[in-house]
């Protein structure tokens, strides 16, 4: 059985920074594609980034030049670096993967609450 472990949220100040990271376990394939979402409360789950197979990211516009994706492949394992925080930032952030390109996500994490203070 497939899972997604997330780990690295927490609280920090406005400005500050985090790093999540997200490991499958179980998976005896790669990846196509994984990436981190995330939703705040009273809002709907929004894609903040995502790296496929073959190191293309994407980032919603609200994080870019503040947000780095990387990943590991060869392991399905994905990081987001959290630079420059702003309250707005705040949700839970779910770890999500998927085995082929053209289709949804289908693996998900427990997701991790990420609070940013003012």
């Amino acid at each position: 059985q497939v899972q997604l472990v997330e780990s690295g949220g927490g609280v920090v100040q406005a400005g500050g920074s985090l790093r999540l990271s997200c490991a499958a376990v179980g998976t005896i394939f790669r990846f196509n594609s994984m990436g981190w979402y995330r939703q705040a409360p009273g809002k709907q789950r929004e894609l903040v980034a995502n790296i496929d197979i073959g190191g293309t990211t994407t980032y919603v516009d609200s994080v870019k030049g503040r947000f780095t994706i990387s990943g590991d492949n060869g392991k399905n394992t994905v990081y987001l670096q959290m630079n420059i925080l702003k309250p707005e930032d705040t949700a839970v952030y779910y770890c999500a993967a998927k085995r082929v390109a053209n289709l949804g996500y289908d693996y998900w994490g427990q997701g991790t609450q990420v609070t940013v203070s003012s």
